[in-house]
């Protein structure tokens, strides 16, 4: 299948449409933190630690939402509708959280955009390996992340160049007063109608998963899709390839099929990765950037620059790990993610032990974030949008996201917790022993997928 004359373009093209759901999920999931001090003063909910709390966390409500809802429908729906909702519904956001003076409505809209981010996580990275070669697709579905870290990145930027100055002496009601108190914070959420937008226009003009497509009968437009990706005879030979995994299991798909014993093993390697993505801890230095880094010495200013320190080198090795992924494989940087992450844990484990702080917890930090983007953070999406059988695809890609967004809820709601029972130290440890068990289970239970097709992983891993 390597001697077929791929359309490189215009797989690219259409795929980098579909990632930039991934874009706005990174955005918005990011932006919000730049606008924390801010929007707590003005909705005066500082000095309640469970409303700020519940501000920063309710997106994930919303997050639940949008990736069980991608699971009942985008097999019904197809992928491409459910992503024209997803981009809607992330300009909706960013216009009512910017847009609003009253605090329920704020974290209503910041569920809004919870949901399009659970519908596009699920769906970009599926919509591209349905559409990407068997040895391209890695590359191509890390695109997805690629695109993630760059919204991260962008909305560090926007957050960092929107604010203005904060003076060191600057009290709690002249910050309120300031511009930042009352309109800088909004443009932060603002900015993101760029990125909507364009991404809304844009998917006006890419194709359905042709994959979806063969589920519903269209033979013609899905040969025509194949046909533009690796022309005639490749439309040929993969049709038929779809149509015969599709013709193998028949019946009906419900909710049921999912727990069907030949399908057991599949789901489990899923969700457990889904959910070890977020509990191997790296978030939590995107989520607290600020309470990590107070804790290590740093003041308001040094935090500002070394979270678009630590967003830079996020963008830097994703870019490793998309020309890795299809070279060394999945199972190979997962593993090495896992015994990384594990190792650097232990060491900001004992720096802050021994009160170590300033440049070497930094560095450490920094490190911990290059091994988590060149491993863990893109492959566990290019695994999920791969070792799902055709037919039940979209609803056991809900199932694991759902996973792994209940993994998040529950490692940003517990990090201010575990910090003040077991200190720093004792948090980055427990991370580090999460890490070791993640990589026992990867060692026992992940084949390698590397330049396999859709197809012949459904029949490896589905017996």
């Amino acid at each position: 299948m390597n001697s077929v004359n791929y359309n490189i373009k215009y797989i690219f093209a259409i795929s980098m449409v579909s990632a930039m759901g991934g874009l706005l999920f990174g955005y918005d999931w990011v932006v919000i933190g730049g606008a924390k001090p801010f929007y707590e003063l003005y909705f005066n909910i500082s000095d309640s630690t469970s409303l700020q709390g519940w501000a920063m966390s309710c997106a994930l409500i919303g997050c639940l939402l949008g990736a069980i809802t991608s699971g009942v429908l985008s097999d019904r729906l197809g992928r491409k509708r459910l992503l024209l909702t997803s981009a809607f519904l992330f300009a909706l956001s960013a216009i009512g959280t910017g847009a609003t003076s009253q605090f329920s409505l704020f974290v209503f809209y910041r569920i809004v955009g919870g949901i399009a981010i659970g519908l596009a996580s699920n769906l970009s990275p599926m919509y591209i390996a349905e559409v990407s070669p068997a040895h391209l697709r890695g590359r191509f579905v890390s695109l997805n992340q690629l695109t993630i870290v760059v919204g991260i990145l962008a909305a560090q930027l926007v957050n960092w160049q929107i604010a203005e100055p904060v003076p060191l002496n600057a009290d709690s009601s002249a910050i309120l007063a300031s511009w930042n108190g009352q309109v800088g914070w909004r443009w932060m959420f603002w900015a993101e109608l760029i990125p909507a937008g364009l991404f809304l226009i844009l998917l006006f003009f890419v194709p359905e998963s042709p994959r979806w497509l063969a589920r519903a009968g269209n033979e013609q437009q899905v040969k025509g899709i194949l046909a533009n990706i690796g022309g005639q005879n490749y439309a040929r030979t993969e049709y038929q390839n779809i149509v015969s995994s599709l013709d193998a299991d028949s019946d009906k798909i419900s909710w049921r099929t999912l727990v069907q014993p030949r399908l057991k093993n599949v789901l489990l390697i899923g969700v457990v990765l889904a959910a070890f993505q977020q509990w191997c801890g790296i978030n939590v230095i995107f989520n607290y950037a600020q309470e990590v880094f107070a804790a290590a010495g740093y003041g308001v200013s040094e935090i500002l620059f070394n979270i678009v320190v630590t967003g830079s080198v996020n963008l830097i090795f994703t870019f490793l790990a998309i020309y890795t992924v299809d070279l060394f494989g999945r199972r190979v940087l997962m593993l090495a993610g896992a015994g990384g992450l594990a190792g650097i844990y232990l060491l900001i484990g004992v720096a802050y032990y021994f009160n170590i702080i300033g440049w070497p917890l930094l560095l450490l930090v920094v490190a911990a974030i290059a091994c988590y983007a060149m491993s863990l953070a893109p492959i566990t999406w290019v695994v999920l949008s791969e070792i799902f059988p055709n037919k039940i695809r979209g609803a056991a890609m809900a199932v694991a996201t759902v996973s792994l967004w209940l993994a998040s809820f529950l490692l940003t709601y517990t990090f201010p917790i575990l910090n003040r029972w077991l200190g720093a130290y004792g948090t980055f440890w427990l991370y580090g022993l999460i890490c070791v068990a993640g990589w026992v289970f990867i060692y026992r239970k992940l084949p390698e997928t590397k330049g396999k097709t859709l197809e012949e992983l459904e029949e490896e891993l589905v017996k």
